[in-house]
């Protein structure tokens, strides 16, 4: 899925470590915290390069600790290298805040960054960024070791399990990226729903004017080419009354309000999200009577 993500033109090394030791993380929330830097690290390697990643048991004492502001103990490192342009130290020191980002507008959210940083946070861990301009960028994630292994509750163990398959939905998802599109494609396929993928507007609607069958539109409020996200869904209304849609968004709800409220049969979501929070959230809006 990686190699896939960042392309041709990008290598992608791997380097484990025998006898990793075991950390007590959300793995889906995992995964898409380690997709999520490679398509980072992949940005900043426009012409190509080499991204790495690296796993690791690290111990860290007590001075150590000081010195890093990280508490002492052991961990499981994740760190993802790039050998591309680099970040200043201004920018490094901004890089974890909501909305902050280099990347021209409608290239990106800067939500990467922060939502790994509150991952991370919320699993007991730390997140460090050492780049040189020029040089590249290595982010590395600690992440508290588990040495136990802890006999799962009947609850926890039903919802790892996944929800039950919905056949015969089909949910169309806009973004104009690609790394939003594929996580919530991700949540969706893992449900049991089909899912449609438009890049921007324009492209969306295409699909809505095909005989294809929607249940559901997901789309994204800031989109690219001329349209937004509520352009989007007032014109999928036009063609389709009554289609049910969910905004997906960075931006304050207000952006997608009309007259001060949401029609029937709009819902928003804002970034970041938990990942099985949102699918409980798909599955009980598409189970919903519009109304």
């Amino acid at each position: 899925m990686i190699r896939r993500s960042v392309g041709p033109p990008t290598a992608v090394e791997f380097r484990g470590t025998e006898g990793l030791w075991s950390t007590l993380v959300d793995p889906n929330q995992l995964e898409n915290v380690l997709l999520n830097l490679c398509i980072n690290a992949r940005d900043a390697l426009p012409d190509g390069g080499i991204i790495s990643i690296e796993t690791a048991n690290r111990t860290v004492d007590k001075h150590e600790g000081v010195i890093e502001g990280i508490p002492e103990g052991d961990y499981v490192s994740l760190a993802v290298s790039d050998n591309g342009a680099g970040m200043t130290p201004e920018v490094v020191k901004r890089a974890f805040e909501p909305f902050f980002t280099t990347k021209p507008i409608g290239l990106g959210t800067g939500l990467g960054l922060s939502m790994i940083h509150g991952f991370v946070n919320q699993s007991g861990g730390q997140v460090r960024i050492h780049s040189e301009v020029g040089k590249g960028t290595t982010v590395t994630i600690l992440l508290p070791r588990h040495a136990v292994k802890e006999a799962l509750s009947a609850e926890v163990e039903a919802e790892q399990a996944g929800p039950p398959v919905n056949g015969g939905a089909t949910v169309l998802v806009i973004d104009d990226e690609a790394l939003v599109r594929m996580l919530v494609v991700d949540v969706l396929e893992e449900l049991g729903y089909r899912a449609l993928e438009g890049g921007d507007g324009p492209e969306g609607l295409k699909i809505l004017r095909s005989d294809a069958r929607i249940d559901l539109l997901i789309t994204d409020v800031g989109l690219p080419n001329g349209m937004n996200g509520r352009q989007v869904a007032d014109a999928a209304r036009e063609l389709r009354p009554g289609l049910k849609v969910m905004f997906v968004t960075g931006y304050a709800e207000t952006a997608v309000l009309s007259d001060g409220d949401l029609d029937r049969g709009m819902q928003v979501v804002t970034k970041p999200f938990d990942m099985n929070a949102f699918a409980r959230r798909i599955q009980e809006f598409i189970g919903s009577k519009v109304g």
